[in-house]
């Protein structure tokens, strides 16, 4: 039976007029074909090509577009090992100490102590051009340098550097100044020119300094590293967990060397994608920092009774929504490739640190949400919600 339907042919432009689209079950019945309605079909295999070449080169194009986005990821992951070096001492590397008494930590003010903050007046240096955020560094009256970060990470990254200090790893100094006022500033940042006010002034800025009497060596990798296997590593991955820090690569890890003891400390030293959601959104914020979704997110994925490991929410990948665009596919890569760090963990080594932090006065949870310059509110919220986590893991 012959089947016929209108279509207008404004694909192919030679066909002016609207033509006969057939569809035939029988070859007897092609045979019986007017003149007329062959003359009609004649464009149909013009028309074919064209969308065949169409569909071809739009093939073709996201062919090399995905290629070169590939290439460009493989390349910049080429750099980042590159950077990645080992370090250069042979004094013993070490990732956590013990930290003594922890309900006696100060929390409001951290590793560096109440003596140890930033003071005005403070001098541009330079901008720090590498990373998401924007930084610069500064001196402040004393002629200490420091690398401010602006921006959304600038409260979180505070917090989580005193709870990982309190018990017992390895952290830079850091300070949330609520408002600064910095001189000789250049006519304009490459990057963070809208967190400028008149007058140079900056809100909510995090001052950052290495350890006492170090100097930087590198940084190091998650699965290679002279602590695979142990305890203390395993802890500091319920900590990044525990932080709903998604953003673990190995380039936010750092080693300094001290010029005292000889001795390589491992360190984690970009904390910024903490206290959020568990792994990157799309949007402003990037999930970082958020109150709501770090309270409601999920902490413990699963335990796993027959090989005691358990296994976390966090670092998880990105959102379905971020795969869709091209430019998104090697950030989707590369957070699928973190998720192991938050998986089949020792239960013993959970509960270790969950008794470390259980330490914790409720008062000093506070305070070092507070020593970010949080709200009341928030403070409370935040508080809350880790010290539920920090009752889980006690219970594993």
């Amino acid at each position: 039976m012959l089947r016929m339907r209108q279509h207008g042919c404004n694909f192919a432009q030679e066909c002016k007029q609207p033509i006969q689209v057939l569809w035939l079950s029988k070859p007897a019945e092609r045979a019986a074909l007017s003149q007329e309605d062959k003359q009609g079909w004649r464009c149909i295999p013009r028309l074919y090509a064209k969308v065949m070449r169409y569909t071809v080169a739009r093939l073709v194009g996201f062919s090399l577009v995905l290629g070169m986005t590939c290439a460009s990821f493989a390349q910049d992951q080429q750099e980042r090992d590159a950077k990645a070096r080992p370090p250069t001492a042979a004094a013993p590397a070490v990732i956590w100490s013990d930290p003594g008494d922890i309900a006696a930590k100060n929390l409001l003010y951290g590793s560096g102590g109440e003596k140890g903050q930033p003071h005005p007046p403070f001098t541009f240096v330079e901008e720090d051009t590498e990373g998401s955020n924007p930084k610069f560094d500064v001196r402040d009256a004393d002629g200490e340098k420091w690398k401010v970060k602006l921006g959304v990470e600038a409260r979180p990254e505070t917090v989580a550097t005193r709870l990982l200090w309190a018990i017992g790893y390895f952290s830079e100094d850091d300070y949330l100044l609520p408002e600064i006022k910095v001189a000789n500033l250049p006519e304009q940042l490459h990057r963070g020119q809208e967190f400028v006010k008149a007058g140079g002034i900056f809100q909510n800025a995090r001052f950052k300094r290495h350890p006492k009497h170090t100097d930087k060596d590198g940084t190091w990798e998650w699965r290679k590293n002279p602590f695979t296997g142990t305890r203390e590593l395993n802890a500091l991955r319920v900590m990044m967990a525990l932080f709903n820090n998604w953003d673990v690569k190995d380039e936010n890890n750092a080693i300094y060397i001290d010029k005292e003891t000889g001795r390589q400390l491992y360190l984690v030293s970009d904390l910024g994608a903490s206290f959020g959601t568990i792994g990157y959104r799309l949007g402003a914020g990037r999930g970082k920092g958020a109150v709501g979704p770090y309270k409601h997110s999920k902490f413990i994925s699963h335990v796993h009774k027959h090989d005691e490991t358990v296994d976390f929410a966090a670092p998880a990948h990105s959102t379905v929504l971020g795969v869709l665009g091209l430019f998104s596919i090697p950030n989707f890569v590369t957070r699928m490739q973190l998720r192991w760090i938050g998986r089949d963990i020792p239960l013993a080594d959970a509960r270790w640190v969950g008794g470390l932090l259980t330490r914790l006065k409720p008062e000093q949870i506070e305070d070092a949400f507070r020593s970010a310059g949080y709200s009341d509110k928030d403070v409370r919220t935040y508080s809350e919600a880790v010290e539920k986590r920090i009752e889980k893991l006690a219970k594993l």
